[in-house]
């Protein structure tokens, strides 16, 4: 069997041996493909790979034509939407992530942004402290837990709205519930966007939505740009003075929020949420154990691409 490690952004080092020991000890063969710049090497390198482990690489419909041999994707990180769910049933290849392995790199990242923004982007005039600040978590998962815990560590209240996790469950961990995502954006001073990028969620942290922000609200979106409506946030910024955004990845209209709202913008040029070494073994060492369990024991415990799954929206 041949695990394929393809990553046009690299595992660290120390993750690539951490997969290499696990894929070796099972008895399988490990090729490596890093940095490339064409889709035509990405085809080439998976003709003959049995297992793909992947970060956010695109793989389409055109990539499961070209591997012919594969029988699982594994995402290394929790957001799996640059992968064709629906070109991967089709050609009856698995399809994994491994949530959490990456949750405690973008929360801190979230506090870290948090902390710049609040202090006016350190541009040496007066700025605010996140202590005694409401934030307002959307989706409860992974790193919505952990921004949670690092948050009260701020001294800040700490709400959260998840339409798949019961109230009891965030009552635990000792964060106030809100009954819908309009009234997390109501009540909370921040709001930090962690839900994936989907039909329903594409485009819906709109203008209605962000304008029910309190003055001098804050939202961060270190999930996925493609739950913003950019055009309705560029609406709302620019009737908000007041507002700002602040983002793990550049929005697709970038230049144009730079322009116009200096001061209230700020987006990394590359997404960096789970760009740690820490992260990066965890995850990758993650993926290479799911490839093993499947390959040798037919484990699919972190399946994505499944059938009949219960639809509930995130607006209820």
């Amino acid at each position: 069997m041949k695990v394929l490690i393809a990553t046009e952004k690299p595992f660290a080092p120390a993750a690539v041996e951490g997969i290499k020991k696990e894929v070796s000890e099972a008895g399988y063969e490990l090729a490596l493909l890093e940095k490339y710049t064409e889709k035509k090497q990405l085809l080439d390198a998976v003709a003959d790979a049995d297992a793909l482990i992947i970060r956010s690489d695109k793989i389409d419909n055109e990539v499961f034509d070209a591997a012919k041999q594969l029988k699982i994707v594994v995402r290394a990180g929790a957001g799996y939407d640059n992968v064709d769910l629906a070109a991967a049933t089709a050609h009856k290849v698995v399809v994994m992530n491994t949530p959490g392995q990456n949750s405690n790199a973008v929360a801190e990242l979230v506090l870290g942004l948090l902390v710049y923004a609040v202090r006016n982007f350190y541009n040496g005039k007066t700025g605010t402290e996140l202590k005694g600040k409401k934030l307002g978590i959307l989706a409860f998962g992974n790193v919505g837990r952990n921004v949670a815990r690092i948050a009260k560590g701020f001294g800040m209240d700490v709400y959260a709205f998840d339409a798949f996790c019961p109230a009891s469950a965030i009552e635990a961990a000792e964060v106030t519930p809100v009954a819908s995502r309009d009234e997390l954006f109501e009540k909370c001073d921040i709001v930090s966007l962690h839900i994936p990028a989907t039909d329903e969620t594409r485009n819906s942290i709109n203008y209605d939505v962000v304008t029910k922000l309190p003055k001098n609200g804050i939202l961060i979106n270190t999930a996925r740009k493609e739950v913003i409506d950019e055009e309705g946030l560029i609406k709302a910024l620019a009737e908000r003075e007041d507002l700002k955004y602040i983002a793990d990845i550049a929005p697709e209209r970038a230049a144009e929020f730079a322009e116009k709202f200096p001061g209230r913008y700020f987006a990394t040029p590359k997404k960096m949420g789970a760009q740690t070494k820490e992260a990066n073994i965890n995850a990758g060492i993650a993926a290479a154990c799911q490839i093993v369990g499947f390959l040798k024991d037919g484990i699919t415990k972190f399946q994505v691409n499944k059938y009949n799954k219960p639809q509930k929206t995130w607006q209820q």
